[in-house]
């Protein structure tokens, strides 16, 4: 079963939470208004504006339904119901994580809503808007 599970679970999320996916996107756009520019070298800037968003727009709070739905359509069971917060869902400074530790593997699904940009020496990282397409943002792992 675990072969199928990021397939299963991906093609549920895209399915079944367009309209949950269009309006985390639309979250972290809202993030990048109160920027300076495209970029930001805080971390803050980014985790904590998109908590605050993904919250006034009932994201936060779904979360954990739509964790409990993807471990069921990859047909498993939750040892307990999931809550927006960790371990279950945590904002990261790319997007919401969300984990589920199964029967014979843990399942991490990952908005990837902002990406990363590494520095070097002279350059600091930098934060910037991921991908905009659902197909892109949805990321399923199954360890």
């Amino acid at each position: 079963m675990s072969d199928d599970v990021p397939a299963t679970v991906r093609s549920y999320l895209l399915t079944e939470h367009t309209d949950l996916l269009a309006t985390a996107s639309d979250c972290a756009d809202a993030v990048v208004a109160g920027w300076d520019g495209k970029s930001t070298t805080d971390r803050d800037a980014v985790t904590g504006p998109l908590t605050a968003t993904l919250r006034r727009s009932g994201v936060l709070d779904e979360l954990p339904r739509v964790l409990a739905g993807a471990v069921d359509a990859a047909g498993y069971a939750l040892r307990a119901q999931p809550v927006p917060a960790p371990p279950y869902v945590v904002v990261t400074s790319t997007g919401p994580v969300l984990r589920a530790t199964l029967a014979d593997g843990r399942l991490v699904i990952s908005l990837r809503l902002f990406a990363v940009e590494r520095g070097s020496e002279d350059i600091e990282q930098r934060y910037v808007r991921g991908p905009q397409a659902a197909e892109r943002v949805v990321d399923v792992a199954f360890r």
